[in-house]
């Protein structure tokens, strides 16, 4: 059996714009509209031309710039049955006419409750409707334009049902190739039985199939989430009945809940495509370029959750222990497909559940050492430093914590000493293998500093200060000493160390400490 294709109409800037807080500023709509092309949707509503003159302006633009490209979607435009919109939404999309990309959506409400609340008087006139129907589409298609009807509401047709069978019929025989059922309201479910849209469209389906044997009719599903089954009632409209087109929007986003999630039925089309029946999907989208489009969405648009399927900030990213440990020795362990299919990456945050391989991996990964025997104290090192830290840590941060617990020189308290020819230090705490009490001295006029620096070559010889500086922070009494220490060893590696106190001494002896535990540590801990 041949590979059906079915169509990705992306409604990102029209649908997705509609929903309070989503709107761009004109450029960003022309990023946007690059960017679903680079991706390979098929058609893109690029607005609702009627709507304001900016709105105008941001579809013909659009429509100028991509219709050149052999490879750009189709660029429509939305517009209500009327007559005056008719003609705005052709003239906006004139510019991708000659090419053959322009298409004309426009819609009827059929939902009984939503006819009078829309159209008002008219709703009682069906046969009027019918006509119109009829006159508008010939003049878009007159015009050069493709043209898409949409009988609003279709999932709640009720009563209207054969009604909505003369508005479709009246579109196909005026030339309309493209038929759009939407569940715009949300409400559509599989357990409705006779009365779920998808068994309505695959009637409808017949009957156009047969009165309209000679014509090609592309049936289109549009959904919105307000039960959360957006996505599961398009892929049903798909695999179980007509529909060879798909609209919804990048991230979900749309009216109230939001409409279907178009980088969630291009996954499952791609991975649930092939049917135990011999049936085979697919679409044209390059699924590399999913991300990038998401992530645009949720800079510019709207948020999105970090649990969000396929492109969430959490979708490709793990920190229990259990799976740190899997996927350390396979990289897709736990994922259902390979992330870098849609443009991710795999990625791993050290967290209170992450494990001793977790923490070996990136400081193995840094260039430092972290032996099998010790990366289970060192691990539980930085989860005890790190202990409010619940949502886990920056790899920066874990690195921060092994280098603290590397340290050859903890010193708890301080105290120094200077006359005119000597100077002390007094150290409480871990220096090196010493641990305590600590007393160094220094013959000289120098300051506390030199008699810490000589204590410190004693184990690690070798260490010059080349840069000393010290500042303020803060204006009052209380204000802290800030001192900058940079060391070169032997091999002309320089390290950085920085110290706070009260006392500029003091801060500056921390500064040296900051900079020979980083020596130290380069020296001891780096792999080879």
């Amino acid at each position: 059996m041949e590979r059906e294709q079915v169509y990705i109409f992306d409604t990102t800037l029209r649908d997705g714009q509609q929903c309070p807080g989503a709107g761009m500023e004109y450029k960003r709509n022309i990023e946007y509209a690059k960017l679903a092309a680079k991706l390979g949707v098929d058609v893109l509503e690029a607005g609702f031309p009627s709507a304001s003159k900016m709105d105008f302006k941001i579809v013909q633009a659009i429509a100028r710039e991509l219709s050149p490209d052999e490879d750009s979607p189709v660029i429509a435009g939305l517009c209500q049955l009327r007559s005056e919109q008719i003609d705005v939404t052709i003239e906006a999309l004139e510019p991708a006419v000659s090419f053959g990309k322009a298409r004309l959506h426009t819609y009827l409400p059929v939902d009984p409750q939503l006819m009078p609340a829309s159209l008002g008087p008219l709703a009682s006139d069906k046969q009027k409707l019918v006509e119109q129907v009829a006159e508008f589409v010939a003049r878009a298609v007159k015009a050069g334009l493709q043209v898409q009807f949409s009988p609003e509401g279709y999932s709640r047709v009720a009563e209207n049902f054969d009604f909505t069978t003369d508005l479709i019929r009246a579109a196909v025989a005026s030339g309309a190739t493209v038929i759009n059922c939407p569940d715009t309201i949300g409400g559509a479910c599989k357990t409705q039985g006779e009365e779920y849209f998808v068994r309505l469209m695959n009637t409808h389906a017949e009957i156009i199939r047969s009165e309209f044997p000679d014509k090609e009719i592309t049936w289109s599903v549009h959904c919105h989430n307000d039960f959360g089954l957006a996505v599961a009632n398009s892929m049903n409209a798909v695999f179980e009945g007509p529909a060879r087109q798909i609209e919804g929007c990048i991230n979900g986003i749309g009216e109230r809940a939001g409409n279907a999630s178009l980088e969630q039925c291009i996954m499952l089309i791609k991975h649930f495509g092939e049917l135990s029946d011999g049936r085979k999907f697919f679409t044209r989208a390059k699924t590399p370029y999913i991300q990038e489009a998401s992530n645009f969405v949720a800079n510019y648009m709207l948020p999105r959750q970090p649990h969000w399927p396929i492109c969430g900030e959490n979708a490709a990213r793990h920190s229990s222990g259990g799976h740190t440990n899997a996927i350390l020795k396979f990289l897709h362990a736990y994922q259902p497909f390979n992330p870098e299919e849609t443009g991710n990456k795999v990625s791993l945050l050290f967290g209170p559940m992450s494990g001793g391989n977790h923490a070996k991996s990136i400081i193995e990964s840094a260039g430092f050492v972290c032996t099998d025997e010790e990366k289970s104290e060192i691990s539980q090192f930085i989860k005890t430093k790190y202990a409010e830290r619940r949502k886990g840590i920056t790899d920066a941060e874990l690195l921060k914590a092994y280098f603290e617990y590397r340290r050859p020189i903890h010193v708890t308290s301080f105290d120094y000493s200077r006359s005119s020819n000597q100077s002390a230090v007094h150290l409480e705490g871990k220096f090196y293998s010493d641990e305590g009490s600590i007393t160094e001295k220094h013959e000289g006029r120098d300051s506390a500093l030199a008699a810490l620096k000589t204590a410190i070559n004693k184990h690690h010889p070798g260490l010059e200060i080349v840069s000393h500086q010290s500042h303020s922070e803060g204006e009052s009494i209380s204000a802290q000493s800030v001192s900058k220490i940079v060391l070169s060893d032997e091999e002309g590696a320089e390290y950085i160390g920085i110290g706070k106190d009260r006392d500029i001494e003091i801060s500056a002896m921390k500064a040296l400490i900051d900079a020979a535990n980083s020596a130290y540590i380069e020296a001891h801990y780096r792999r080879v």
